[in-house]
């Protein structure tokens, strides 16, 4: 079997090249980097209310929950016997 030629280096350098490598990934990370100025417009005016804050639309979505739960659970309610 043939040995990595890495793993029979001493260990000082083998430090050297993980910090090496470390160092080298840290400069690309940073270099991604961007400093543009966001800026960013929360308005929590919406002008009207949105249909989900509704109660019946809850109610609704419950019921229907409801009748496709008990659909598929019950399977058809057919039984050979």
């Amino acid at each position: 079997m043939k040995e990595i030629a890495i793993l029979r280096q001493p260990a000082f350098l083998k430090k050297f090249t993980l910090v090496l490598f470390t160092l080298f990934i840290s400069v690309i990370t940073f270099a991604q980097d961007d400093t543009k100025k966001v800026d960013v417009d929360i308005s929590t005016d919406s002008g009207g209310d949105t249909f989900w804050a509704s109660p019946w639309v809850w109610i609704v979505g419950g019921a229907i929950f409801i009748l496709l739960l008990v659909a598929l659970l019950r399977g058809g309610g057919r039984r050979d016997t």
